[in-house]
């Protein structure tokens, strides 16, 4: 386990588009061995993450003993799951910890940076959402100060809960 916390968050580069990736599929691998549905297996390819590292919605944290330990993209809306709502929010998506981190508190470093993020952009709202069947990452956002506001249907796809709390 990791007993040190990065000491900044980045704006990811083109050059960490395959460790993000990598992470993702990793990370995709381990919630389908548990029977978690958070993300299904390949539904982000290099290439999107590469387009989004592009638009700088990519922020990443390193540790010496792992490299990317840990990543995150922030967006300014979100409508594929918060519909055409235009209240200013800053959004956090595809939160991801390396297991080799895990139990280190990255997590919640990473939400407090995305915080400070909407802050310095002057929004009063942090965003963001689960699988509505990962019970596991709904207590760990509730217990981040998020409450529970709505839930949105996918059809027979899934359905997320969305979360949201005051900056």
């Amino acid at each position: 386990m990791v007993d040190t916390l990065p000491r900044r968050v980045e704006i990811a580069t083109p050059d960490q588009v395959t460790s993000i990736h990598r992470l993702r599929r990793h990370l995709e691998e381990w919630l389908h061995a548990r029977g978690i549905r958070q993300w299904p297996r390949g539904e982000v390819s290099g290439e999107e993450v590469a387009a989004q590292v592009d638009r700088g919605e990519w922020r990443c944290a390193h540790l010496p003993d792992i490299g990317l330990a840990a990543a995150m993209r922030v967006l300014w809306s979100d409508p594929d799951f918060w519909g055409a709502d235009a209240t200013p929010a800053v959004y956090v998506h595809g939160l991801m910890v390396d297991c080799r981190a895990a139990g280190a508190g990255l997590g919640k470093f990473m939400l407090d940076s995305a915080a400070e993020i909407g802050r310095a952009a002057g929004v009063e709202l942090f965003r963001l959402d689960c699988v509505e069947s990962n019970h596991v990452l709904r207590a760990f956002y509730s217990g981040q100060g998020f409450r529970e506001v709505g839930r949105r249907d996918f059809g027979n796809l899934f359905s997320v809960t969305l979360f949201e709390r005051a900056l």
